[in-house]
C-alpha cells in the first residue's frame, strides 16, 4: 500500500473519538483515509465541534521507527492485510506485525486458558499445540502467562502468532522476554495497539478479538468463570467459530469456565485425537457481526440531510439507551442517512453507539 495512505490512516485512527467501527464507516463515506482525513474538519463545523487531527509529522515518526524495528504496519485494504478479519466490521484499521507475514494466510486454531495453569494443563496445551500445529494449523494465542505461553512454546517449529494487548514493542510480561523473540524470529507478533502503549484494562477484551476473528476454533484449557478466556470463547463463536473444551473436576475452580463452556455446548475433548478429528471436518465458515458495511452505499448522502437528521437525533435522544432501528423511525429517515448522521455525531462526541445497535446521549 502506498505510504501516503498508511500516513493517513495513522492519523485517522489516533484522532479521538475514532475506532475501528467509525473508521471503516469513514471510509465507506469517503472512498479512503486521505479523503476521510480532509473532510473531518467539516463534520466539524456540522456538529459545532473542533477537532484535534494527529498530525501528520507524528504518524511519519511512527512509520519511522516502525521501519527501523522491522515491523510492518498492515492496513485495512492493503494485499497484506489479514483476510479473514476483512469480514469483520470491528477489525482493526491498522495492525503492527514482526516476523512472518505468511502464518497470515494459514488456517488458525486459538489456544486459551488460565495464566495460573497447573503444570498438567500446561503440559496439555504445549503438547497439543505441537500436533494441531503439524496437522497444518497455525496456533494463535495471546502471549500471557500459563496456557498461553505454553501454546507459543509448542508451536514455534510449525508456527504461532502472539497478539499482544500493547504496543509491539513493549514486551508484556516482561517473564516472557524470550518468548516474544522466538516468536518475532520464527513465528508472528501482532498488535493493534500505537507503539509504546503500556497494557491496560480495557486493551485485553480487544486483543481477544483478534484472536477469535482470527481462529476458526478456539480450545480452552483450563480457565475460571469470570476470565478472559471465556471472553474470546464467546466471541469465536459469535464470528462463527467452533469452540472445544477440555473438562476438569468439579473442585478446581480453574476448571469451572471450561466446565461452563461443554454445559452450554462447547465440544468436550480429552485427547489431542479428538481435536485432530474434529478439524478433519469442515470448520463453520466466518460471519460477519452486523451487514458489513461496504453493502451499504453511503457516499450519495447529501450533507443538508445530515444535517437536519442530526438535529432530530438529538432533539429525541436521552441518556437512556433506545434501539438505532427505532429512532430511525421516530426521525423519519433512511438508514444510511442515520448510520452517517450518527457516524458525525458519535466523532464530535454528542451520542455513543452502543453493542447491539443501541444509541444514547453521551454524558
Amino acid at each position: 500500500m502506498d505510504e501516503t495512505e498508511i500516513l493517513n490512516a495513522l492519523r485517522l485512527i489516533r484522532t479521538p473519538n475514532i475506532g475501528p467501527v467509525t473508521y471503516n464507516l469513514l471510509l465507506a463515506r469517503y472512498g479512503d483515509a486521505k479523503n476521510a482525513v480532509r473532510h473531518l474538519p467539516d463534520i466539524g463545523k456540522r456538529q459545532g465541534r473542533k477537532f484535534t487531527i494527529a498530525d501528520a509529522a507524528s504518524c511519519q515518526a511512527i512509520m519511522d521507527e516502525m521501519a527501523s524495528l522491522n515491523v510492518h504496519i498492515l492496513v485495512r485494504g492493503a494485499k497484506d492485510y489479514p483476510e479473514r478479519l476483512t469480514h469483520f466490521n470491528d477489525a482493526p484499521p491498522v495492525i503492527f506485525a514482526k516476523g512472518h507475514l505468511s502464518l497470515l494466510k494459514k488456517d488458525c486454531f486459538a489456544i486459551v486458558g488460565a495464566r495460573n495453569a497447573s503444570l498438567n494443563a500446561s503440559k496439555i496445551a504445549q503438547d497439543w499445540s505441537s500436533e494441531i500445529g503439524r496437522a497444518g494449523y497455525c496456533i494463535i494465542s495471546g502471549l500471557a502467562r500459563g496456557i498461553d505461553r505454553a501454546a507459543h512454546l509448542g508451536a514455534l517449529a510449525t508456527g504461532t502468532i502472539g497478539v499482544t494487548a500493547c504496543g509491539i514493542d513493549v514486551i508484556y510480561p516482561l517473564e516472557n522476554k524470550d518468548l516474544y523473540e522466538n516468536c518475532a524470529k520464527s513465528g508472528l507478533i501482532l498488535t493493534e495497539m500505537m507503539p509504546g502503549t503500556q497494557p491496560n484494562p480495557r486493551a485485553f477484551p480487544a486483543r481477544n478479538r483478534i484472536i477469535a476473528s482470527l481462529a476458526k476454533a478456539v480450545i480452552v484449557i483450563e480457565a475460571a468463570k469470570q476470565s478472559g478466556s471465556l471472553i474470546t470463547a464467546r466471541e469465536v463463536s459469535d464470528r462463527g467459530g467452533d469452540v472445544l473444551a477440555v473438562p476438569g473436576s468439579p473442585f478446581d475452580k480453574r476448571a469451572a469456565g471450561c466446565n461452563l463452556l461443554i454445559q452450554q455446548g462447547a465440544l468436550l475433548v480429552t485427547s489431542v485425537d479428538d481435536v485432530i478429528r474434529h478439524l478433519a471436518s469442515p470448520l463453520t465458515e466466518s460471519v460477519p457481526l452486523m451487514p458489513l458495511i461496504r453493502e451499504v452505499d453511503l457516499t450519495q448522502i447529501d450533507e443538508t440531510m445530515i444535517e437536519i437528521s442530526s438535529k432530530k437525533i438529538l432533539e429525541n435522544l436521552t441518556i437512556e439507551p433506545v434501539d438505532i432501528d427505532e429512532l430511525m423511525r421516530w426521525c423519519h429517515v433512511s438508514a444510511q442517512v442515520i448510520r452517517v448522521a450518527l457516524l458525525e455525531l458519535e466523532i464530535a462526541g454528542h451520542v455513543t453507539v452502543l453493542s447491539g445497535n443501541r444509541v444514547c446521549l453521551r454524558i
